[in-house]
Formats: C-alpha cells, structure tokens, sequence
C-alpha cells in the first residue's frame, strides 16, 4: 500500500502483568476512531489460564492472541513481536497503557505527512496504577528536555541523538514505527531497561528519523513496583546505564557529532535521577544501593 493509504496499525502487546490492566489495553484499542488496526497479544507464559479463555471467547477477528512456548523476558518477547510484524506500521504497546480514541488516526497522519520516517512519538499522558494522571519528578524533566513543537516535526542527525541522550524523553510503549526501518536494527543484549533508547540512538546514528506530533492521545502508566522501578535502588538499571552511555559517547564520537559525545559522557540527568533516590535508598538502609547510586552520580 502507498504511504497515502497505509495498512492496517499492527498493535503488538507482549504481556506479563496484570490481567484486567491488559484487558483494559485492548478495550482502548478497540474504541478506535480508525477502525484500521490489528492487536496481537503475546503472553509470555503468564501464569494465568484465564487470560487465553478470555481471548479464545474474543470475537474481533482484528484481534490475536499467541502465547510463547517458554518464559522469552523482556528483549526477546519484544523481538518475537518484531519477528511477528509484516505490515507498514507497528508499535509495542504495553499490557497497562492506554491509546486515547484519537491515537490510531493522529499516527497515521504523521505517517501521510512523513512517509520516510522511521518513528513517531506522540504526546503523553501519565497516569498511575487507578488511572489518575499524574506528573511526577521524572515525567516534568522529559517535558522539559524534549525538543519544543508546536506541530507535528521530523527530527533526525546529531540534534535528534543528542536531545535523546541528555533526557531519553521518549516514551517507548507509545512508539509507533516503519515495520521495513525498524526491521534493520538489533535489540542490544544485555540491556533490558534501556533497550528503547540505545535501539533510537541506533536508528538515529544510521541517519533515521524521528517525527515528534505533540497531540496527547496516549496513557503511559507509571507504577512504583515496575520492572524499570524495581531494579533503581538495587543499581541494575544505572549500572546498565553507565555502560551504555560510555558506549554512546564513542559511537557518537566515532560519527563525529561531538556535541552529542559529550552529552553521552555527561549524562546529568542519569546522575541526577541517581541523586534523587539517594534518601529513599538511606532511609530503608539499602547500604549496596546507596554506594552504587553514589558511583553512578560521580563517576566519570
């Protein structure tokens, strides 16, 4: 199909989480303005029967359900909903997060007006485990960083890889992507939380874009025990941090974009998000914490 009439959005949710969150996922997509969508639900092995009963009673023959043989994990469930993909936009949507009625249609729009463009990031709403929104501390600091528009912008070069790395203000289950571009990128082993941004910087590199549409039409739900929240005071996610962005800073350096080099080597606002976990990580007495978040704030 041509960019004009493009096929239908392949939702691809790869699932392990709350059932009735998950259900309320599928129900937003369904309440579509745009009729034109697909929804594969990938269940990695959830211990639940009652999740494939419900989708064996779903009559929407947009709707698929397929569970894995074994347990994936993150970054390989991610790559057997790629593996999945065979039409001309695709997204991973998360099992919790919800797409407002206008969401399907504002990306293809973007995509009409930006056919080459490897990505599309929508405005964001955060919400909290009930569904209220919410702004905390970390959701302020991506607005704030994120690149100003006033419309729908394709974004791309050493601008685009450097306003990433200072902030990662992007949100990665509201990505919607070019099936055929995203196809030609590998998922980086060994970095389950911060996939997202080094599969961006990625793209980017490789001279990709980004089209950034400020339209609010998706909720990111932020939960305190999430995979990503879970692993801050024990130092996973910032030990992987700090390997990434010292690897950043030389690919960066290597496509000779200095400007976003040195934003990879400073990475403030990683330090500072270390910074702010610093009380709760004295208060509960987490002393292994406490030293890897000091060498995440200081090393060099």
């Amino acid at each position: 199909m041509s960019a004009a009439t493009p096929s239908p959005l392949e939702v691809f949710i790869p699932f392990w989480g709350d059932p009735a969150l998950l259900y309320a996922t599928v129900a937003s997509v369904k309440a579509q303005t745009d009729p034109g969508w697909t929804i594969t639900v990938v269940d990695d092995c959830y211990p639940d029967p009652g999740v494939a009963e419900h989708f064996a009673a779903e009559d929407d023959p947009r709707i698929t359900y397929v569970r894995n043989e074994t347990n994936l994990g993150i970054t390989d469930n991610y790559q057997r909903c790629r593996e999945l993909a065979s039409g001309e936009l695709m997204m991973f949507m998360g099992c919790d997060d919800l797409m407002h009625p206008t969401f399907v249609e504002t990306v293809k729009a973007a995509h009409r007006e930006f056919p080459t463009a490897a990505t599309i990031q929508v405005g964001v709403q955060v919400i909290d485990e009930n569904g209220a929104p919410i702004d905390p501390l970390t959701d302020r600091v991506k607005r704030a960083i994120r690149p100003s528009v006033e419309r729908r912008t394709e974004l791309s070069g050493e601008r685009l890889a450097t306003s990433l790395l200072r902030g990662a203000w992007h949100y990665w289950p509201a990505l919607v992507f070019r099936t055929e571009a995203l196809q030609r990128y590998a998922f980086r082993d060994g970095l389950p939380i911060i996939q997202d941004l080094a599969l961006l910087i990625d793209m980017t590199a490789a001279g990709e874009s980004l089209v950034l549409d400020p339209t609010v039409c998706f909720s990111y739900r932020r939960h305190t025990q999430s995979a990503s929240a879970s692993s801050l005071l024990h130092g996973t996610r910032f030990a992987d941090e700090r390997r990434y962005y010292a690897s950043a800073a030389a690919q960066m350096g290597d496509r000779g974009w200095s400007r976003a080099a040195r934003t990879a080597r400073l990475r403030w606002t990683s330090r500072l998000h270390a910074v702010t976990l610093l009380p709760t990580a004295l208060r509960q007495r987490e002393r292994s914490a406490v030293r890897s978040l000091l060498a995440h704030a200081t090393e060099r």
